[in-house]
């Protein structure tokens, strides 16, 4: 893959992963903000918005304001920007990986950017699950980190061994 064509692969899967996480939190914050829990499919799929102030599933939430924000803002600040130099700059990287590593990056850059402009706070409001079996409260920028991630994991397991002498 060439350095224009990941370029581009990045460029589009983060413009419309960060698009489509800002506009469903802004609805969600809009329309579900102090309201009882939406549930569709007899329950299977719910809508309750949450700010979150910590990482994923509120990891963090108990330390002080400031460690808080030195964590979730200025280390994942660096995190994504070090994965994207890393996609940008992997010359041999499959197709597939560049893929899962600008989805995981998207999901990185939805939720920084309601870090940085919601007070340090991530706007959350899906819920899927079946009777006591739930998922936590997520929105799509997590959605699309796990989606990368597992990308990303089956990019590497199915990736075929080399032989190295030494």
């Amino acid at each position: 893959m060439t350095l224009n064509q990941r370029l581009i692969v990045i460029l589009v899967t983060i413009v419309c992963c960060v698009g489509c996480d800002q506009q469903t939190k802004s609805f969600a914050a809009a329309n579900l903000r102090g309201r009882e829990p939406v549930s569709l499919l007899a329950g299977t799929l719910r809508f309750d918005y949450v700010e979150n102030s910590g990482g994923f599933l509120g990891l963090g939430d108990s330390l002080p304001a400031p460690w808080r924000n030195v964590l979730l803002v200025y280390g994942c600040t660096a995190g994504v920007a070090a994965l994207l130099v890393y996609t940008v700059l992997a010359k041999r990287s499959p197709a597939m990986l560049v893929v899962a590593l600008s989805l995981m990056s998207a999901g990185g850059i939805g939720n920084l950017l309601d870090r940085w402009i919601c007070e340090g706070y991530v706007r959350d409001f899906l819920n899927v699950g079946i009777g006591p079996l739930r998922t936590g409260i997520f929105n799509v920028a997590d959605a699309a980190l796990m989606a990368g991630g597992a990308i990303a994991l089956w990019v590497s397991r199915s990736a075929k061994p080399t032989s190295r002498e030494f």
